[in-house]
């Protein structure tokens, strides 16, 4: 599971959609990817498997995303409140809620790290994972709510990607979406393929803050972090885009 060979020839247009199909390996992850599945795995193994159970609460407490913690004067605190807006990322409910977080990420955060390379994607990863959170804070307030998984970033991933990888005829190309030109915000809201991409999604979202869908595994599902993280990507991806 590597990325491209150098020697490589890519298409030279969005996609090539005229071109003669080409068949691509079922996996061809960017190394910087399967490095970070593969700290996130350890991470829930070691907690699951390895640190006793008051320890592993200790952690969630110190390292998990608190609303509460912003409405408590910050002096009279640990400094959790400083590095919770990005750990808790790392951090996950269960394994299915892993396993989900997972397989999202392969499928969108694979075009955006061949796009921008592990370094944009550290601060990526960070201020989309600050943007989730800062938008279901703005719901829940003070409250005493504990935010585990990387849900928000991966919504980033999917709404950088959504700038960039359908081509004209809407297909996209595992690996080479990440040479097509990048959209402008207005071009993409006048693309029918990401319309419809991002219309699903919102709607799916939606059920899920409507109490009629559920998934991962993991309790409570904080949408709004979900949108929070999305609309960073979706609007912000420019910034982080070497490209175009």
């Amino acid at each position: 599971m590597t990325d491209q060979p150098d020697g490589a020839t890519p298409p030279q247009s969005n996609e090539a959609d005229n071109a003669a199909p080409v068949s691509e390996p079922a996996f061809n992850l960017p190394s910087g990817l399967v490095a970070i599945l593969a700290f996130l795995v350890a991470v829930h193994a070691t907690r699951t498997y390895l640190l006793p159970l008051a320890i592993d609460e200790e952690l969630i407490f110190n390292f998990a995303f608190l609303p509460a913690r912003y409405d408590h004067s910050l002096a009279d605190q640990s400094l959790a409140w400083l590095w919770s807006p990005i750990t808790y990322s790392f951090l996950h409910g269960s394994w299915e809620h892993l396993v989900f977080n997972g397989f999202w990420m392969v499928a969108f955060g694979a075009p955006v790290i061949r796009r921008i390379g592990m370094s944009r994607l550290a601060v990526f990863w960070c201020l989309s994972a600050i943007a989730a959170v800062a938008l279901h804070t703005a719901f829940h307030w003070g409250e005493m709510i504990v935010v585990v998984g990387a849900s928000g970033v991966v919504a980033g991933l999917m709404g950088a990607a959504a700038r960039f990888v359908f081509s004209p005829s809407g297909r996209i190309s595992r690996q080479f979406a990440h040479l097509n030109r990048r959209l402008t915000v207005g071009e993409a809201l006048s693309n029918r393929s990401v319309v419809v991409f991002a219309g699903i999604w919102f709607l799916t979202n939606l059920l899920i803050g409507l109490g009629l869908f559920a998934f991962g595994g993991a309790g409570g599902i904080a949408w709004e972090a979900h949108i929070g993280g999305f609309l960073f990507g979706f609007l912000l991806f420019g910034f982080f885009d070497p490209r175009n």
